[in-house]
């Protein structure tokens, strides 16, 4: 009888038609959303938990209770909504300068055999350098403004964006670019239509890793003598011992790289729909 049952089931759902199946995949997707959910919920229970029972000394890390408290009154003042805004404008700056100069660079070393000699040597050699280790140089030739900053988050985004979207253009069947120039497309009207669709995949995981990298930078470049932004916020409060804004700085840090990706990811899937 259960043979019975699991083979009329499995009949049940041979007929179905697509659209019945993409209705039972809608109606579950938000289970699947919530289910990502469960773990993190779990992990701030319990750190709750352990706070309000001693285990965990509030002197050495707030409770979630605290920290979403002192949240909710750095939001209140102005101040934690003045200091993201100083930290997202560096990024985006910052961000802007190394992807112009990271995608012009592939494009020229990835469609010119003379432009790869003179660009990609240079680029592998210094990919290899720590670009965080650079600060102090970057103190003594910029001083300690704003430059050194945005030039350290630039140089971070610079090399994933680089590396990726040059694999990407290499990766282009040469076929297809052997066609575009007998079709006597344009160097603009190949870059448009063969070298941009091929190589768009490739760039595009470097887009996020190099957004990655961007926030990551941020937190040690706004170290550097900063007098605003969520790293000085978060040393100021080091200074004072106050663990709550410590980690309400650095969640604000992770939920602004979160959300940079999933912008990333939402354009992957308009731009590369033509994959599925």
């Amino acid at each position: 009888m259960s043979l019975d049952l699991t083979t009329a089931q499995l009949a049940g759902r041979l007929q179905q038609t697509p659209p019945q199946l993409q209705q039972r995949a809608a109606r579950r997707k938000p289970l699947r959303h919530l289910a990502r959910w469960v773990s993190p919920v779990v992990i701030i229970a319990v750190w709750q938990l352990l706070s309000s029972a001693g285990v965990i000394d509030e002197r050495m890390i707030a409770s979630p209770s605290q920290i979403f408290a002192t949240a909710v009154d750095l939001v209140r003042d102005g101040t934690l909504g003045a200091q993201t805004l100083v930290s997202v404008q560096r990024v985006a700056i910052g961000f802007a300068i190394g992807a112009t100069v990271g995608l012009v660079l592939a494009v020229v070393a990835g469609l010119s055999r003379i432009g790869e000699l003179a660009i990609d040597p240079p680029m592998q050699m210094l990919r290899t350098l720590p670009h965080l280790g650079l600060i102090p140089l970057f103190i003594i030739w910029m001083g300690i403004g704003e430059t050194p900053k945005l030039a350290l988050i630039a140089m971070g985004v610079t090399f994933p964006l680089y590396l990726n979207t040059l694999a990407g253009i290499w990766g282009i069947d040469r076929k297809t670019i052997e066609a575009a120039r007998s079709m006597n497309l344009t160097w603009s009207q190949r870059i448009r239509h063969v070298v941009v669709p091929g190589a768009l995949p490739q760039a595009l995981v470097g887009l996020r890793q190099s957004l990655g990298i961007a926030w990551l930078t941020l937190i040690v470049a706004e170290t550097i003598s900063a007098h605003s932004g969520l790293g000085y916020m978060i040393n100021h409060a080091r200074d004072f011992m106050q663990t709550d804004v410590i980690v309400v700085g650095l969640a604000v840090y992770s939920i602004l790289g979160l959300a940079t990706d999933a912008v990333v990811r939402h354009l992957e899937r308009r731009a590369l729909a033509w994959r599925s």
